[in-house]
C-alpha cells in the first residue's frame, strides 16, 4: 500500500510530512530514514510524522525523525510547517502542537508567516547536556580557527560559534568534528555566526544527523539567545540563514519567538 506524503520547507529546511494521526504508520527509525534517503526514499533533512495529541488541549503530536532515524526532540521549520497544514485543513490560526521536549504555541499572522513559541532557552550545562561541569557561556572547545562557543538547550543541544568572517568557515570539514566532540555526551548542533548590526546576524548550522542545511529554526533561537548573552544584540534580530530569512526574539521570560515562511514543495505516495 502507499501513503501519501506532503514534501514542505521552511527556508529551504526541507521534511516530508507524514499524517498517522488516523491510522499508525509505524514510522520505524529504519522507515524514516528511508523516507530521508535522497537516493532511495523522497530525501529530507527531517522526517515529520503527524500523531493525535496526547494531552488536553494539545492539537496534534509532532514526532521528529531525523536523515539516520534518531529521534529530536525539537525542530522550528518543522513545527511552522505543521502549523501551516493545521491552518490549511481547519481554517484556524491559533495552534498547539506537542513535542518529546513539550509544548509549542503558535499562530498564523496576517502575512502567511508562522509564529512560534519554540519555549524557554534552557543554559544550564546539565541541561544542554554537557559532558562536565562548565559556564555554557564560553565552552572550553576549539579547532580550526573557532573556539569558545556558547551552549543552550532549545530541547535539543546546541552550541553558536561566533566569527568574523562565515565564508571563511569549512562548515563541512569541521561541522562533524564538533558535532561529536565528547563534550556533548548526545552530540550537538553547531552554528556558527556572523554578526551584521545589532539587530541583524547571519547564521549557517551544522545540523546533528543531518548536516548542513539551509537553515535551522532551533539553531537560529539558540544563536538568538547566544547572541544575546554575549552582548552582540537585542532581544530581537532579523537572522540570515542561506535558505531565506527568520525573525528572532527571545523575551523577557525566557521564551524564544521564531516567525518565518513556510512552503509546500509537492505531494505524492511512497511505498513504506
Amino acid at each position: 500500500m502507499s501513503t501519501p506524503f506532503t514534501k514542505m520547507h521552511g527556508c529551504g529546511n526541507d521534511f516530508v510530512m507524514l499524517d498517522a494521526r488516523a491510522n499508525d504508520l509505524a514510522i520505524t527509525p529504519a522507515r524514516a530514514a528511508f523516507v530521508a534517503d535522497r537516493h532511495r526514499g523522497i530525501g529530507c533533512d527531517q522526517v515529520i510524522v503527524l500523531e493525535p495529541p496526547q494531552a488536553h488541549g494539545v492539537d496534534v503530536f509532532m514526532r521528529i525523525r531525523n536523515p539516520d532515524g534518531s529521534e529530536a526532540g525539537a525542530c522550528g521549520n518543522a513545527t511552522r510547517c505543521v502549523v501551516d497544514l493545521l491552518a490549511r485543513e481547519s481554517g484556524r490560526r491559533v495552534f498547539t502542537v506537542q513535542t518529546i521536549a513539550g509544548l509549542l504555541p503558535a499562530r498564523v499572522l496576517d502575512d502567511g508567516r508562522v509564529e512560534v513559541d519554540m519555549g524557554p532557552a534552557r543554559l544550564g550545562w546539565q541541561d544542554v547536556p554537557l559532558a562536565v561541569e562548565m559556564d555554557t557561556l564560553r565552552l572550553d572547545l576549539a579547532t580550526n580557527g573557532v573556539s569558545a562557543p556558547a551552549a543552550v538547550s532549545m530541547g535539543n543541544p546546541h552550541a553558536t560559534f561566533f566569527v568574523d568572517d562565515l565564508e571563511m568557515i569549512d562548515i563541512e570539514a569541521i561541522g562533524p568534528l564538533l558535532e561529536h566532540a565528547p563534550i556533548f555526551p548526545e552530540r550537538a548542533n553547531i552554528g556558527f555566526v556572523q554578526i551584521l548590526a545589532h539587530d541583524r546576524f547571519r547564521l549557517r548550522v551544522w545540523e546533528r544527523s543531518a548536516g548542513l542545511t539551509l537553515a535551522c529554526g532551533s539553531g537560529a533561537c539558540a544563536a538568538m539567545v547566544n547572541a544575546v548573552r554575549r552582548g552582540h544584540t537585542g532581544r530581537r534580530a532579523h537572522v540570515i540563514v542561506d535558505g531565506g530569512a527568520l525573525d528572532m526574539a527571545w523575551r523577557e521570560d525566557g521564551h524564544v519567538l521564531m516567525t518565518g515562511p513556510t512552503a509546500i514543495a509537492f505531494t505524492g505516495s511512497i511505498a513504506l
